[in-house]
């Protein structure tokens, strides 16, 4: 028997591609294929329903995450004890109430009647990702998935990342604690003269005035996270999370209490970006190739790829993550880890052929200007990549991660 469940690939196949959905007819067994490989952050298993609230808590925490299944008649342990007709017709009307009633905003969902046969019945229900997030229960509880399970937005920062995943809020735009006495001087005045051929006002007023129109202070006189990481005199005494870590290991492993260089790395993003660079140039191998004798040597990858690898950790990491960028240099490889999975619907295959989201906006705008070795929007992977084939890319959701590694040749 065969079937064609369109709520089935709009969710479950899409989340896991590589284990051979195509969005076509499925049989029975191919269904079973996938209940087989057990509940996971966009598949949930639930053999009845009898609670609203209950089931619109399930459908909220997939809405605020990146939407998924929820597979009505199924056991926990995989089992297929099915619904009967008049269970399927108590669920969809609860599915409606839930999605319409007990959620805010209201959630469109789809839902499909799969027979298993022997008058047994399977209701998949489809939730979307959502676009008006964040959604709440009706007692005004956020919901989240947390793998198989859902749990609670409890933290500030997780809200405004909720937020963030709608374009309804950037990190970069945030306001710190600091005003314009946190300004250093010289940087701004030297990056106002070398761009815009202005010099920098005397009067504090004025220079308010200027950093507000230049989306780098809030209109009550507050520097916002870009004006601190781009300008401020200390950003690490501020912002002290946001600095790189980079520690360089004597073998292809962590080591509690054994590393051959570290440092901790902070101050202005042009300054961590220098530094950083300097860090990992000093730890590469350098090669003499055709050169004299005398020749420093090239290095064994090249700068460009840090180049490139850095600025894209330094302007698209999450700021709503407090948690350094780390560079960790091992024998066999170079990592470079920043906080924050990718935005929205991007995928590592979709960074390689040059898409990209701008997470932090404020912050990309400056870079283009110059402050950073930044050459357009999307292309700094692919360059690195041209330069460098060997650099592999994880986006870590469970943890939250996006790493590069780019592996060293054989020494």
């Amino acid at each position: 028997m065969q079937f064609t469940p369109p709520a089935l690939t709009n969710a479950i196949m899409q989340q896991d591609q590589h284990n051979g959905y195509q969005e076509r007819c499925m049989t029975l067994d191919e269904l079973k294929t996938q209940i087989t490989l057990g509940e996971d952050s966009r598949r949930q298993f639930k053999q009845d329903i009898t609670n609203a609230d209950a089931l619109a808590a399930e459908m909220a925490a997939f809405s605020n995450s990146d939407g998924g299944v929820i597979l009505l008649g199924v056991a926990d342990d995989g089992s297929l004890p099915g619904l009967t007709l008049a269970d399927v017709s108590r669920l969809n009307q609860m599915i409606s109430n839930a999605a319409s009633q007990h959620i805010r905003s209201p959630i469109t969902v789809q839902t499909e009647n799969i027979s298993l046969g022997d008058g047994r019945l399977l209701i998949v229900l489809t939730v979307p990702k959502g676009l008006d997030k964040p959604y709440f229960d009706r007692n005004g509880v956020i919901w989240l998935k947390s793998g198989a399970d859902k749990r609670r937005v409890n933290s500030k920062e997780e809200l405004r990342r909720l937020f963030q995943s709608v374009d309804l809020l950037h990190a970069d735009e945030v306001p710190s604690k600091v005003g314009i006495e946190a300004i250093d001087h010289r940087s701004l005045g030297s990056f106002l003269h070398d761009t815009y051929s202005l010099e920098l006002p005397e009067k504090d007023a004025d220079l308010l005035r200027l950093l507000q129109n230049m989306n780098l202070a809030t209109a009550d006189g507050l520097l916002n996270l870009a004006g601190v990481l781009l300008f401020a005199k200390h950003p690490e005494w501020i912002k002290p999370a946001f600095i790189i870590k980079a520690v360089t290991f004597p073998g292809n492993a962590i080591e509690a209490s054994t590393y051959v260089d570290s440092e901790d790395i902070g101050g202005r993003l042009r300054d961590v970006f220098d530094d950083t660079l300097r860090f990992i140039m000093r730890n590469l191998h350098k090669r003499q190739g055709n050169q004299s004798v005398n020749s420093v040597g090239e290095p064994e990858v090249p700068r460009l790829v840090f180049e490139e690898l850095l600025v894209n950790a330094l302007i698209h990491r999450d700021y709503f993550i407090s948690a350094p960028v780390r560079v960790l240099i091992f024998t066999d490889r170079i990592e470079i880890i920043s906080p924050g999975h990718l935005p929205n619907n991007l995928t590592v295959e979709k960074v390689k052929a040059g898409n990209s989201n701008l997470r932090n906006p404020i912050l990309a705008s400056f870079i283009a200007k110059k402050l950073l070795p930044y050459r357009g929007l999307g292309s700094g992977i692919l360059r690195a990549l041209e330069a460098w084939p060997q650099i592999d890319f994880k986006d870590d959701r469970d943890a939250c991660l996006f790493t590069a590694t780019i592996w060293r040749p054989a020494v």
